[in-house]
């Protein structure tokens, strides 16, 4: 993994604020980045991806999820598809408002910023993560690595340049379909 620049920011945070949101693009690392902090947190973790059906069926009763592991810093990734959690949390934070106890993971789209913005406020610090810049990767390739494929991990860390130019077009792609859309915009 490429140190980020923001875990510190982010350690930071979650010293202090009871959620810390991860907000950025697809693929851009968000995920791995938490797994990363969850490893340094001094409180078990629990991490769910709301994508995968399984940890998805562990919130059917969300709440009472939340109130068994009160004790534990609770990952919730893709919460952009689950935007009913959005008020449960700020109760849930309220009752027991102690540091780190939740971490966001999600695109930066309007859905995650209206419902946060309306009932965690106070509550959240958001961090915005980017793909890798040149800071990030300067020890370990060149500017013109970086220029060519771009900070997307998955392009940039590719060892095969054809590999590489296949990712980042099939990401483009995708974007333009999928998540522009979503976003609101037009394609």
């Amino acid at each position: 993994m490429i140190q980020r620049k923001i875990i510190d920011d982010l350690l930071r945070l979650l010293n202090h604020f009871p959620a810390v949101g991860i907000i950025g693009p697809r693929q851009c690392g968000k995920t791995t980045l938490a797994k990363a902090i969850m490893s340094k947190i001094e409180r078990p973790c629990i991490y769910l991806d709301l994508e995968l059906f399984s940890d998805a069926s562990k919130l059917e009763e969300p709440e009472l999820f939340f109130q068994n592991n009160k004790d534990k810093c609770i990952v919730l990734d893709e919460i952009q598809h689950r935007p009913e959690l959005f008020l449960l949390l700020r109760s849930v934070i309220d009752q027991d408002r102690i540091p780190a106890r939740f971490i966001i993971l999600g695109s930066a789209s309007p859905v995650i910023m209206r419902n946060t913005s309306e009932s965690l406020a106070g509550r959240i610090a958001y961090k915005e993560l980017y793909p890798f810049n040149l800071m990030e990767v300067n020890a370990r390739d060149d500017m013109k690595t970086h220029w060519l494929r771009g900070g997307y991990p998955g392009s940039f860390l590719n060892p095969e340049d054809e590999m590489a130019e296949t990712w980042l077009d099939s990401f483009i792609t995708t974007y333009i379909e999928r998540d522009l859309p979503f976003l609101g915009l037009n394609a």
